[in-house]
C-alpha cells in the first residue's frame, strides 16, 4: 500500500509539472485540481501513522449568489444546497463506546485550501493529545473547480460549512463528545473560529484565534486594490466597503462582540505582514468595550510574521503549547501535554 501511494504521488507530480509548463491562467482551476489530489495523497503519508483518515462530502446552505441559467430547470434548483468536502482524523486509540473531544480546525487564505505542508505538525500535536480533528475546504476553497471556487461567501455561508460538519459530526459519530468542542484557526481560519463562537455559542465549548481577520473594511483599506477584487466580484459582494458598509459589517467578527459567553483566546503580533494587528486590537477592543472576558496577547515583532505561531522554530511551537493550554482547560483531553518537549516529540519525533 505504501508503495502504491508513492506511485501515485510520483505519477501526480509528474502530471502536475507537465500541466503547470502549458496551462494558461483561465486553466487555474484544473491545475488547483491536481494540487489538491496530490496533497490528499500526502495527507495519508504525513499522519497515517497515527490517525483514521477519512474525507466526506456534506452539504451547507445553497450558494449566496446563483447567476440565473436561462433554463427552467436548473433555476428550479437554485435554491439546492452546496457540496463540500471535509477531512476527519480520528487518533488511533479511539474506541468505540467511549467519548472523545474534538477540535474544529479552519484554514486560512480567502482562496486556499487545507495543505499538508502547513498542517501536519500541528494536527500530530493535536491527534497526540487524544483529540479528533476535523478540518473542512469550505465555499470558496481552491482544488474544485471553477463553480466552488466562485462560491465564496466570506464572512458569511462559510461560517455555516463550519457548522454544518460539526452537527455531521456529533449526529454520525457517538465518539464524539458534544460537551468537548473547540474551534482552532490562524488569519481567515481564526475569523471563522471567531464567527462560530460568536454567532452559535451553543454549539462549542472555546476558540481559539490566531492572527485573526475581524474587520473586513478596515482590511481592505490597508491592504492592495488587488486584494480588494476578490470581493466586489459581481458573485461575491458585488461592492466596496465604501459602497456597502453595512454588508462588509455583516461579514466582520467585531459586529459580534457582544455575543461572546464562550471561552477565547486571540494572538497577534506587531509585524504582522497580512493580518495588521490593528485590526486584530479592534476585535481586542470591541470585546473590551462589551465587558467580555477573554484571554488575548499581542507579541512583538516575531521570526514568521504572520505565521510566528506556525512556523517550527522552538519559539513558534512554545506558542502553540500555550494555545494547548488553553484548549485543555475546557475541553480535557486524555494525553494534554505537560512541557514543551512532549509537544515537540509528538510532532518532530525527538526534542
Amino acid at each position: 500500500m505504501k508503495y502504491l501511494k508513492i506511485l501515485v504521488c510520483v505519477l501526480c507530480f509528474t502530471a502536475l509539472s507537465s500541466y503547470a509548463a502549458s496551462a494558461q491562467e483561465n486553466d487555474k482551476h484544473n491545475f488547483n485540481k491536481i494540487e489538491k489530489l496530490v496533497d490528499d495523497v500526502l495527507v495519508y503519508e504525513k499522519l497515517g501513522d497515527i490517525a483514521y483518515i477519512d474525507k466526506v462530502r456534506l452539504a451547507g446552505p445553497p450558494k449566496y449568489y446563483q447567476a440565473r441559467e436561462k433554463s427552467e430547470f436548473l433555476d428550479s434548483l437554485r435554491g439546492n444546497q452546496l457540496k463540500f468536502y471535509a477531512y476527519l482524523f480520528f487518533p488511533k486509540e479511539v474506541k468505540q463506546g467511549k467519548k472523545y473531544p474534538m477540535v474544529i480546525f479552519t484554514h486560512g487564505g480567502i482562496h486556499a485550501h487545507q495543505t499538508t505542508a502547513s498542517i501536519a505538525h500541528i494536527f500530530r500535536e493535536l491527534l497526540a493529545q487524544g483529540y479528533i480533528v476535523v478540518s473542512a475546504d469550505y465555499r470558496g476553497s481552491t482544488g474544485y473547480g471553477k463553480d466552488f471556487y466562485e462560491a465564496i461567501d466570506y464572512g458569511g455561508l462559510e461560517n455555516e460549512d463550519i457548522l454544518t460538519m460539526r452537527d455531521y459530526m456529533v449526529e454520525n459519530y457517538s465518539v464524539v463528545d458534544e460537551s468537548r468542542i473547540g474551534l482552532l484557526g490562524w488569519s481567515h481560519g481564526g475569523m471563522i473560529s471567531l464567527m462560530n463562537i460568536l454567532q452559535w455559542p451553543d454549539k462549542y465549548t472555546c476558540a481559539y484565534a490566531g492572527v485573526p481577520v475581524s474587520d473586513v473594511g478596515y482590511r481592505l483599506s490597508y491592504q492592495d486594490p488587488g486584494y480588494t477584487k476578490n470581493f466586489t466580484q459581481k458573485y461575491h459582494v458585488n461592492a466596496t466597503p465604501q459602497e456597502n458598509p453595512a454588508e462588509y459589517a455583516r461579514r466582520s467578527p467585531v459586529s459580534y462582540a457582544k455575543n461572546l459567553r464562550k471561552p477565547l483566546m486571540i494572538t497577534t503580533c506587531l509585524n504582522d505582514d497580512d493580518v495588521s494587528w490593528t485590526e486584530v486590537n479592534h476585535m481586542i477592543e470591541a470585546l473590551k468595550a462589551e465587558g467580555k472576558d477573554f484571554e488575548y496577547e499581542i507579541y512583538p515583532k516575531m521570526q514568521g510574521a504572520h505565521h510566528f505561531e506556525r512556523i517550527d522554530i522552538k519559539e513558534a511551537t512554545d506558542i502553540r503549547f500555550k494555545t494547548y493550554q488553553f484548549l485543555a482547560r475546557y475541553l480535557k483531553p486524555k494525553h494534554p501535554f505537560k512541557n514543551t518537549n512532549e509537544l515537540r516529540k509528538a510532532s518532530y519525533f525527538f526534542y
